[in-house]
């Protein structure tokens, strides 16, 4: 086998080699991310994604069908969205919808404050379950702790 063959040889060999390493990386990230994906990290992700997009469509229905119409009443029949500052600029004319982040700041506000007491709930909801819980354990005493503790007491009045 000459030189050149040779040369061409390892070259080959070489080459090959490096598309083995870079199948082997690409399995092993397609791998890593299909754990990733499978992890439930990233399910509850995606659910609570989901449900937040649905929960905010209530309330800027929440918002917008019921609680501004009120507003509106309260403050003359004003309706926030219509808020409209025009203005001219180099001889044309901007439209500046202040209104509508009026609308958009309440939207958020509002959802804010649903998830905060939702929040709120769940926490009090499981705080109540714990203390049930605590109040069952100390109701609760087996024989030989109820002798251990009188042992203690007796114990202490000894001192």
């Amino acid at each position: 086998m000459s030189k050149k063959d040779k040369k061409q040889t390892k070259k080959n060999h070489d080459l090959q080699e490096e598309l083995s390493n870079i199948k082997n990386k690409s399995t092993g990230f397609i791998s890593e991310f299909k754990t990733f994906i499978a992890r439930g990290n990233v399910m509850d992700l995606a659910v609570g994604v989901i449900i937040g997009g649905a929960f905010s469509n209530i309330v800027t229905s929440l918002t917008n069908n019921i609680l501004m119409p009120i507003v509106g009443v309260v403050v003359g029949g004003f309706n926030f969205t219509e808020l409209a500052l025009t203005i001219k600029v180099w001889g044309r004319e901007v439209v500046l919808n202040y209104g509508t982040f009026i609308q958009n700041t309440v939207d958020f506000l509002l959802t804010a404050l649903c998830i905060f007491i939702i929040i709120k709930l769940i926490n009090r909801l499981f705080n109540k379950k714990e203390e049930e819980k605590e109040e069952v354990k100390e109701v609760v005493k087996s024989d030989e702790v109820v002798l251990l503790e009188e042992i203690r007491d007796l114990l202490k009045k000894q001192k």
